[in-house]
């Protein structure tokens, strides 16, 4: 069984589908942090088989709507004094702005840059969301 230290203080990320650490670490740009960041790939999981676990030294704001967009099975632990203060699970936002981009070139977030990029939950149990402009949808990586 692998280990990695426990945190004093910081966050845990659990139950990310196994490969998918990576794009939350690019898309929560983990690498401007200034503490430790640690990434476990692969995990052995019980509940998932495989898991992929973030483990982030020090306090940090995070978006509960993106990771729910990304990943709605992650867990969320916040650990003050190393104890885990707060075991949160995450809730799919029934809309979300600039968190995901519209693939589709002839949407018109393609022309018109400074427009947002709003998306809606059509479907929560496949995980999908659909660009309000073009009805291009959107699944997380499961």
């Amino acid at each position: 069984m692998l280990n990695i230290g426990g945190l004093n203080e910081g966050i845990v990320m659990d139950h990310i589908h196994a490969g998918g650490a990576m794009e939350i670490y690019n898309y929560l740009q983990l690498e401007k942090l200034d503490c430790s960041v640690a990434i476990i790939k692969n995990a052995r999981s019980n509940k998932m088989g495989r898991k992929d676990i973030i483990k982030i030294d020090g306090p940090i704001d995070l978006d509960f709507d993106m990771l729910a967009v990304l990943d709605p099975n992650i867990t969320i632990d916040v650990i003050k004094d190393g104890v885990i203060m707060e075991k949160r699970k995450l809730n799919m936002p029934e809309h979300v702005t600039n968190i995901i981009r519209c693939k589709n070139p002839r949407c018109i977030t393609s022309i018109e840059q400074e427009l947002p990029h709003r998306f809606k939950l059509t479907n929560r149990l496949k995980g999908v969301y659909r660009c309000e402009y073009c009805e291009q949808s959107f699944r997380q990586n499961k």
